[in-house]
């Protein structure tokens, strides 16, 4: 689950003017915009769990199909990069669960 922000100018409705807002998402989807002016918060109601869960069936589901366009498109590098990679898939399974598991504490809060 991946969380970013962004600046934006945009009218805010307390402040009567545009003032500099910072616009939240979470995968890509819109979760608050904020204005940093009076701190006037907008935030939209989503089932955080679900995207979790959404996102995590997408990966599973998929897996096959980029592993065998992976190696069709380039079968040595493949078969040298394997071994590196199935090592280290626990390692970037526990860093994804991290970042996934700081975005949905923070989505709840």
């Amino acid at each position: 689950m991946k969380s970013s922000e962004m600046e934006s100018e945009l009218y805010c409705i307390t402040c009567n003017e545009e003032t500099p807002h910072i616009i939240s998402y979470v995968n890509s989807k819109l979760e608050s915009v904020k204005c940093e002016e009076c701190e006037r918060t907008m935030k939209i109601q989503r089932n955080i769990m679900k995207e979790f869960y959404k996102e995590v069936y997408d990966r599973i589901s998929t897996k096959p199909s980029r592993i065998t366009t992976e190696y069709k498109e380039n079968l040595s590098g493949f078969l040298y990069k394997i071994p590196v990679r199935v090592i280290s898939k626990p390692y970037r399974i526990m860093n994804d669960l991290n970042e996934s598991r700081k975005v949905i504490k923070r989505y709840k809060q």
